[in-house]
C-alpha cells in the first residue's frame, strides 16, 4: 500500500443546508422528468431525497421549466423535503434567470453546462 498519497484540502461550501468540499462524499442526483411537469418532478425529487440524495439537479431549459421552479420548491417544503435543488441551465440560463426572478431566488445553486458557455462564438 502506498502511504505517500496526500489528501488535498478543499474549501467547503454550503449549498442550502448541505456542506460540500472537504468532508464526506455527497450523493447528487438529477431528475429525468420534464421540469414543467410539477407533480412528476416533485415526486421524483422526493423519492431521490428519501433514497439518500443530498443534492438534486433539475433541468431548467425553457420558460415553462423556469416558471415551474417556485411551485416545485414550495411543494417540496410543504412535504418536509428540504433537499437543495440545483438548476441545470443550457444556452439560455441568463435569459431565464432574468425573466423569472422567483426561479432564481428559489434555487439553491445554478449549474451552467460548461460545454454550452460561449456556444456559437
Amino acid at each position: 500500500m502506498n502511504n505517500n498519497i496526500k489528501k488535498l484540502t478543499r474549501t467547503p461550501v454550503s449549498i442550502g443546508d448541505c456542506m460540500v468540499g472537504d468532508g464526506e462524499i455527497i450523493v447528487q442526483s438529477m431528475t429525468n422528468t420534464d421540469t414543467s411537469d410539477v407533480q412528476k418532478t416533485v415526486q421524483q425529487i422526493y423519492q431521490l431525497w428519501q433514497a439518500g440524495s443530498k443534492l438534486v439537479r433539475i433541468t431548467v431549459d425553457k420558460e415553462q421549466a423556469a416558471a415551474a421552479v417556485p411551485e416545485i420548491i414550495d411543494r417540496l417544503g410543504a412535504a418536509g423535503c428540504n433537499v437543495p435543488v440545483i438548476g441545470d441551465f443550457h444556452y439560455n440560463g441568463h435569459m431565464l434567470l432574468s425573466k423569472y426572478p422567483e426561479c432564481a431566488k428559489k434555487l439553491a445553486k445554478y449549474r451552467i453546462n460548461p460545454g454550452n458557455v460561449g456556444f456559437g462564438k
